[in-house]
């Protein structure tokens, strides 16, 4: 890991402040990064003050004056360049977000790839930010739309995905013509500096003005200080729905907008009709891809009570089956969580289970022993439950998944929809009719739904986000990139008499 770091510039110990090749000095908090593969420190990164912050804003406003006025195909050029460069350290950059953060291997270099993607997307998508023409209702006139970028661009990303969403929001703002300005989480920041790194290097080479691409390390009172800054129009926050609605009602009292991607509660509804070995492998990995620590994650499978038995079966099979350990190591399927803490919310979850009459078709636990020093590693276990057990209807970051039977598809539904949270759902069946309904206006009311995946694995290609508590966002693909540029509706008078509308008359 040492050369790794070595290659992106990280030193043991260093600023979390840059407005692009440019790391400005830090006077915050020293943030430690552990690793919760085996506890060794990576690196420690100094946090910035109010005064950092307020210094890298001012960069940023004055970046975006030159930035905003570069053509968009141009802007669009230096995303497919990153594209170019985060393929070059693809394997490096997958590797320290799989040791930084916990998940497998191959979802590290998962991750990258959906970087990648985005900015495939992106340089297509500068070509495209299209607005309408529509007809006048008065002679000699004509109307159209166009969007403009809004400014700056306050990306606030979680642990789960170091890198990805951020990429999500940074790739589409740029290439719109905003600057951006991001905020990683405080438990992941060095993936965050390998990021950094490598945007900043391309921006350099291609003389794109400091202060587009910044960097700001920094807890919870950094995400405050962005949520309030009225120099900041979009605040994009990824995390849990309490900080969501935190973030939410700061932004709202200043008027400004807010991109909200929170928790998810995610079933899968297992019908009679479906094939199941092939629902067995998107149940399994849902369940335990990433440790259980996707917002997409599988939570709740909802099964027909016919199958249900043969079904469960088949799960408890899988789960014996399952490695658990050094994600680095792609034999393992399974990593460790983020940190003790969330090994702490696991235990209470499984003591919440038992107290509300839930039992246990696969236990759960902490892991000892070599290999698992760290005490990051826990069992995924399987549970059998009532969908309206309050814990149930409460996301817990960890992979407990709970089992539950139904006995028609309304019911089905009507389980899946009763949670507070609403962002992924999928029913695996071969039932034309069961799909159709699940997809329809009386179906999933969740913000994806998918027939024959399973929650978790989202495609770039689509808009990203969900509903009631997840947030209401849309990140990703489709015209998500409207959520960083304003509207504006233009009209043209290109006549020799100004009438007005709704036939108005006002004679001087």
């Amino acid at each position: 890991m040492e050369d790794i770091l070595k290659a992106f510039g990280i030193t043991t110990e260093q600023s979390g402040i840059s407005t692009g090749n440019n790391w400005l000095p830090a006077h915050g908090a020293e943030i430690t990064s552990f690793s919760p593969v085996n506890n060794k420190k990576i690196t420690s990164v100094k946090s910035a003050t109010r005064e950092d912050y307020d210094l890298v804003v001012a960069v940023a406003q004055e970046a975006f004056k030159e930035w905003r006025m570069w053509p968009a195909p141009k802007r669009g050029e230096i995303v497919r360049q990153i594209g170019v460069a985060l393929r070059e350290h693809k394997e490096a950059l997958g590797k320290l977000v799989s040791y930084e953060m916990g998940k497998s291997l191959q979802e590290g270099y998962g991750e990258v790839q959906e970087m990648i993607d985005i900015c495939d997307f992106a340089v297509g998508l500068s070509r495209q930010l299209h607005g309408l023409t529509m007809h006048s209702e008065r002679p000699g006139h004509r109307m159209y739309e166009q969007w403009h970028p809004m400014g700056i661009t306050g990306i606030i990303s979680a642990f789960n995905f170091p890198v990805a969403v951020w990429s999500w929001n940074s790739m589409l703002a740029w290439v719109c013509g905003n600057v951006c300005i991001w905020k990683p989480s405080e438990k992941t920041p060095v993936t965050a500096l390998a990021c950094q790194r490598i945007v900043a290097d391309v921006f350099a080479a291609n003389h794109v003005p400091e202060g587009v691409c910044c960097l700001v390390t920094g807890g919870r009172d950094a995400g405050e200080w962005m949520a309030h800054d009225t120099r900041i129009p979009l605040v994009s926050a990824t995390g849990s729905t309490r900080m969501g609605k935190a973030v939410g009602a700061a932004v709202g009292e200043r008027l400004g907008r807010s991109l909200l991607e929170l928790g998810g509660n995610n079933a899968i509804i297992i019908s009679q009709d479906a094939d199941l070995d092939m629902s067995l492998i998107g149940a399994v990995f849902g369940a335990v891809g990433t440790a259980g620590q996707r917002c997409t994650s599988t939570r709740r499978l909802i099964i027909h009570e016919s199958v249900y038995d043969s079904f469960t079966a088949k799960l408890v099979k899988a789960y014996a089956q399952l490695r658990i350990g050094n994600p680095l190591d792609q034999h393992n399927h399974v990593g460790p969580l983020i940190d003790t803490a969330a090994v702490d919310a696991y235990l209470s979850t499984i003591e919440q289970i038992k107290q509300q009459g839930g039992s246990f078709l696969v236990e759960g636990g902490v892991l000892t022993g070599h290999g698992y020093e760290s005490g990051c590693y826990v069992k995924p276990c399987i549970a059998a439950v009532e969908n309206t057990y309050a814990i149930v209807q409460h996301e817990t970051f960890a992979p407990i998944l709970y089992v539950m039977k139904y006995k028609t598809l309304p019911e089905a539904i009507a389980m899946q929809n009763d949670v507070p949270q609403g962002l992924s759902s999928a029913i695996m069946t071969l039932n034309l009719r069961e799909a159709e309904q699940f997809l329809s206006q009386a179906g999933s009311d969740c913000g994806i739904a998918n027939v024959n995946i399973g929650t978790s694995g989202a495609e770039i290609g689509g808009a990203f986000g969900g509903e009631k508590e997840t947030g209401g966002g849309r990140e990703s693909g489709s015209d998500a990139w409207k959520a960083y540029m304003r509207r504006q509706t233009n009209t043209i008078n290109y006549s020799n008499s100004l009438p007005l509308a709704q036939g108005i008359k006002f004679d001087i």
